[in-house]
């Protein structure tokens, strides 16, 4: 399959399943699911940064080099299962999307998705563009960043860049967590992504994900081994108008990722919504 049929399928249809493919290597040798995706994705990451610096990784470099990775996780013998894929197609300008936050993965394969109906930019942590090699791409792509020293000057900085960019017809991913994790804490999930949508005065759409297909790593956090066992699940929403102090917008994107989650096995952690 090539990056126009999968955006074909995306925008004709409600979901996509990732081809069924035998997986004799890996039942046979338990870590070669981990060896084949990290020697492709290196290799992958590595050739996306030298495009990032000699200024060639715009949207669409971006768009394919996301698709590649969907590859690279079915070639390793992942599968990704995306669904309510109509609302996303049904909006007909820039939207906030707002997503619980459980691997690397997620940054990886949502831009594969989303690029194919819209522009897009994510809110990203200001240290990641200092990284080495990631940190070229990071800066390629232009998110928005903020510090989390100050939540005051992150909120401005995301309330402001934010509108400027949707004025710019580019919707904005937010992950509201603190940080990645395979539990989810309703909690410490924040509001910040309906602020920016009541704001701008544009949808918000709420997205659960499961992405502990790679784990997360005991020396290197963002290399832990892969799981081909479980299925990546992307879930989008119905968009959500923002109404007075969107409170009830906040609960009701609570939820819809609570209520996934469940569905999917993974464990959530009690507290107020």
């Amino acid at each position: 399959m090539n990056l126009e049929k999968y955006a074909q399928i995306l925008k004709s249809e409600d979901s996509y399943s990732s081809p069924q493919k035998k997986r004799v290597l890996a039942e046979i040798l338990p870590g070669w699911p981990t060896l084949v995706y990290y020697v492709m994705l290196v290799d992958h990451i590595l050739r996306d940064s030298l495009m990032a610096r000699i200024g060639k990784y715009d949207q669409e470099r971006w768009r394919w080099s996301s698709f590649e990775i969907v590859k690279i996780i079915e070639s390793a013998g992942g599968r990704l299962n995306v669904s309510g894929l109509t609302h996303v197609s049904e909006n007909k300008g820039p939207v906030v999307y707002v997503s619980n936050h459980m691997s690397m993965i997620d940054t990886f394969i949502i831009p594969s998705i989303l690029l194919s109906f819209s522009k897009l930019t994510f809110v990203a942590k200001e240290e990641l563009l200092d990284f080495p090699v990631l940190g070229s791409i990071m800066k390629a792509i232009k998110p928005i960043t903020v510090s989390r020293k100050s939540p005051r000057e992150d909120l401005f900085k995301v309330l402001s860049d934010g509108e400027e960019y949707i004025k710019m017809g580019y919707s904005v991913v937010i992950f509201p967590q603190a940080t990645r994790s395979a539990v989810f804490n309703p909690v410490s999930f924040n509001s910040l992504g309906v602020k920016l949508a009541r704001r701008a005065g544009v949808p918000v759409v709420p997205v659960a994900l499961k992405t502990d297909y790679q784990g997360n790593g005991r020396l290197i956090k963002d290399m832990g081994p892969v799981d081909p066992d479980k299925t990546i699940f992307v879930e989008f929403g119905k968009p959500l108008g923002v109404k007075g102090n969107g409170s009830e917008t906040h609960r009701i994107i609570v939820e819809f990722i609570i209520n996934n989650l469940k569905k999917w096995g993974v464990t959530v952690e009690e507290g107020y919504v």
